[in-house]
C-alpha cells in the first residue's frame, strides 16, 4: 500500500515538474510573431517582444510602412492607426479617452481601429494579423506640400 502511494506521489511530482518546465520555457520565450498587411496589400511579418507596442515593433523591425508613427508614440497623432480583426480587438486592452480623441482624426476609422502606440504585444497575439489603413492623416505630408508650393 505504501509503494502505491509513493508511485502516485512520484507521478504527481513528475507531472508538476513537466508543467513547470513548460511554463518556464514559455515565459523565457517571450517572442511573438505578428503580421501587418500594408497599404499596398504586402504582408509584413515581424518578431516582437512581449510588452512592446505595435508601434515599437514597426520601428524596431524597420518595417516599411509609410508615415507610420509620426509622433513617436506620444499619442499626438493617428499615423499608427491599425485595424484589428474583431476577435482580436475584443481581447486587447480597453481604449482610453485620449486614444479615442486621436482615433477620431484617423482616416478609414472602423469599429476595430486602435492606435499601434497604445496596443502592447501579449503572448495570445502570436500569429495575429493587423491591417494598416489605406490612408493616413499625417501633417508632415501637408507641410511638405506647402514647402514645395512656396518654391
Amino acid at each position: 500500500c505504501l509503494s502505491h502511494t509513493h508511485t502516485a506521489l512520484r507521478q504527481i511530482l513528475d507531472a508538476f515538474l513537466i508543467q513547470t518546465t513548460r511554463q518556464a520555457a514559455m515565459e523565457t520565450n517571450s517572442l511573438v510573431t505578428v503580421h501587418f498587411i500594408n497599404r499596398n496589400g504586402e504582408r509584413l511579418t515581424a518578431t516582437a517582444k512581449e510588452g512592446e507596442s505595435m508601434l515599437d515593433v514597426v520601428v524596431n523591425q524597420n518595417l516599411n510602412i509609410d508615415g507610420f508613427g509620426a509622433c513617436e508614440g506620444t499619442l499626438a497623432c493617428s499615423t499608427c492607426h491599425l485595424i484589428f480583426e474583431e476577435d482580436a480587438f475584443k481581447q486587447v486592452d480597453t481604449v482610453t479617452d485620449e486614444e479615442m480623441d486621436m482615433l477620431d482624426l484617423a482616416y478609414g476609422l472602423t469599429d476595430t481601429s486602435r492606435l499601434g502606440c497604445q496596443v502592447c504585444i501579449k503572448k495570445w497575439m502570436y500569429g495575429i494579423t493587423v491591417q494598416v489603413p489605406m490612408e493616413v492623416s499625417d501633417i508632415r505630408r501637408q507641410l511638405e506640400v506647402g514647402k514645395q508650393s512656396k518654391q
